[in-house]
């Protein structure tokens, strides 16, 4: 699949550098020799300045560290937005095969999303036309690629039969078997990153997949801005 045929990224070793300075460790051993001579002159005066009002002063200053609760507060939001972000890789599944109508399409990489969006449009048109509810997220399976573009299927899970299918169209089930998932966040364009890595995965596992590819969009895409897309991507394997 030429979809999936990524090129590998040359690794490149960072060396972290750590200086230290021994000049400055040398000069901070000295001070303290130094201190020594000023300490012994400053004891007197610590004992004039004894009196407690001045330590007391200090328990109102106590109240402004009980404001730093404001630094836990803020460290908060970081943490619960690496947990959304966390998404399963290649996590083996099962696909279980649904009722779907189909609409058989032809592609270039060019103008393929707007393609695909064109196919899904004319499904949701049917179907709500004729009052009939989904029963799942559009898929795009792929049956066919090349450097120029692609042959695919659009499909949208539904409750009941269609009448009337339009042309291209046809009922039929959603693919199923033993599978990999990947999940997708941003725009199609920038798919190609997610499919190298599901290649080099593929290669790290010594796995070997069909020839087609499923993607499930989990977030309607006819109404989510494209940057904002999540996809799951299905890699069956032989």
């Amino acid at each position: 699949m030429n979809r999936l045929r990524c090129f590998r990224l040359a690794m490149v070793a960072l060396v972290p550098a750590a200086a230290i300075s021994l000049g400055l460790a040398a000069a901070l051993a000295q001070s303290p020799a130094a201190a020594p001579a000023a300490s012994t002159p400053a004891a007197p005066p610590a004992v004039s300045a004894t009196p407690a009002p001045a330590p007391a002063s200090t328990p109102a200053p106590a109240t402004s560290p009980a404001a730093t609760p404001t630094p836990s507060t803020a460290a908060a939001p970081p943490a619960a937005a690496t947990v959304q972000t966390a998404d399963p890789f290649g996590e083996e599944i099962v696909l279980a095969p649904k009722t779907v109508v189909i609409v058989k399409g032809t592609a270039n990489w060019d103008s393929a999303f707007d393609t695909l969006m064109d196919s899904f449009k004319s499904l949701s048109a049917l179907i709500d036309k004729q009052g009939i509810k989904r029963s799942g997220n559009p898929m795009i399976v792929y049956t066919s690629t090349d450097d120029t573009g692609f042959t695919y299927l659009a499909e949208l899970p539904v409750d009941q039969d269609p009448k009337n299918l339009g042309k291209d169209m046809s009922m039929g089930k959603s693919p199923e078997g033993k599978a990999l998932k990947f999940v997708h966040r941003g725009s199609y364009d920038n798919m190609d990153n997610t499919y190298e890595a599901i290649t080099n995965h593929l290669d790290d596992k010594k796995l070997e997949a069909k020839d087609t590819f499923i993607e499930e969009y989990t977030t309607d895409p006819l109404k989510t801005e494209e940057d904002k897309l999540v996809i799951n991507v299905y890699v069956p394997l032989k």
